[in-house]
């Protein structure tokens, strides 16, 4: 990789990545953020440069409660939000705070591939748990839970990385009593809960913190900009206070106080409902052209057309598609293969497309590029 590369989507010119979950540059809100950070700075107050409050800038942890009590149509208080860099940054501090190297966590089967790299960097034994078209199968949790007691379970409710699913209210409750039950906590990732496009999803878990065990993760990357590295933990106040007492935080101060000053304008502007609204119509869009194109070109495909986030989870029997991606260099298209996102290395004959990155011209040509790819083999 060069010095002098400015961001992690690095592509060749004349490759089509159908893998990528980066928004494309021309979506990220540049003059939204622009305006709001002229905004902050004409105020003459340099607090947001000093040293960040712990649990993150006070005026901004009330701006987000009040978007957030807006869109999940309840009372979100500003005392139960901590501030993070980012969905991943949130999972990583929580993995140093609650686990040990060598502790058990349940993840999901598939699951997002860069968390089980958080979790590796920590030394935890990771432990899949069947999923189905409905996601966490609570019967395959339960049996787990005969044999062992995780520390955690990582899962991904709603419009799921990479599979799309969304889990339903009634498992949502089941997952929230076992883990009451068995002590064990749930982190659960809802970055995609605000990018629905056909189906209205349940309530998020963050509606659950009321219970100790329940931690909610989210993040300014999917609905405003990822390079932000902006995002908050919504739980249960004992778990604000391990989060807020550690070392890191002594040292360091708050997570992103100046990212936070400028974001706090951008809510107070209704900027990132408008922003959502115009991602909505895009990707919803991508989505319709990712199905087509994939019924028309690749009939053998079998997926479920997702009715938010990113990502199109698709099987193509018979098929490694670790191998499939060896060979998918000559034809200029990427994908990303089904083995990462197992915690078992299954899921061999499973890839990941995304809609995200790409105009539906380019969708298009990728997936035709990929039907030139199965026919190669």
């Amino acid at each position: 990789m060069s010095n002098d590369q400015t961001s992690q989507v690095n592509i060749p010119p004349d490759v089509i990545d159908l893998g990528l979950g980066d928004p494309q540059f021309s979506l990220l809100p540049l003059e939204v953020l622009r305006r709001a950070a002229e905004e902050r700075m004409a105020q003459n107050d340099p607090s947001f440069l000093q040293y960040g409050a712990e649990q993150g800038d006070g005026n901004f942890r009330r701006a987000l409660a009040d978007f957030l009590g807006r869109r999940y149509g309840t009372p979100v208080t500003s005392e139960s939000l901590f501030i993070t860099n980012g969905a991943s940054g949130g999972l990583d501090l929580l993995c140093t705070l609650l686990t040990h190297p060598g502790d058990t966590i349940f993840v999901e089967e598939p699951s997002y591939f860069l968390a089980l790299r958080i979790f590796e960097d920590h030394g935890l034994q990771v432990a899949p748990i069947q999923t189905d078209e409905q996601g966490l199968m609570i019967e395959a949790l339960q049996e787990k839970l005969v044999e062992v007691r995780p520390k955690f379970i990582y899962v991904i409710p709603t419009f799921q990385n990479p599979s799309g699913h969304t889990m339903p209210r009634e498992r949502r409750e089941q997952l929230v009593a076992l883990s009451q039950e068995y002590g064990f906590f749930i982190l659960a990732d809802e970055v995609y809960q605000f990018l629905s496009y056909t189906q209205t999803p349940p309530q998020p878990f963050a509606a659950y913190t009321n219970v100790e065990n329940v931690v909610s993760l989210n993040s300014f990357s999917k609905i405003l900009a990822p390079g932000l590295r902006l995002g908050w933990i919504q739980a249960h106040t004992k778990i604000i206070q391990v989060l807020v007492g550690c070392g890191l935080l002594d040292s360091g101060g708050g997570m992103n106080p100046f990212t936070s000053a400028i974001v706090r304008r951008v809510l107070e502007n209704d900027e990132v409902e408008q922003n959502i609204s115009k991602l909505i119509d895009v990707y919803s869009a991508r989505v319709a052209v990712m199905d087509a194109a994939l019924k028309n070109t690749i009939p053998q495909a079998q997926y479920t057309c997702p009715h938010g986030g990113f990502f199109f989870w698709m099987r193509l029997p018979g098929i490694d598609t670790l191998d499939l991606q060896h060979r998918s260099e000559m034809f200029k298209v990427n994908f990303r293969p089904g083995v990462l996102f197992s915690g078992r290395g299954g899921m061999r004959e499973y890839l990941r497309l995304g809609i995200s990155f790409y105009e539906s011209g380019k969708i298009e040509q990728g997936v035709w590029r990929l039907k030139q790819c199965l026919d190669g083999q």
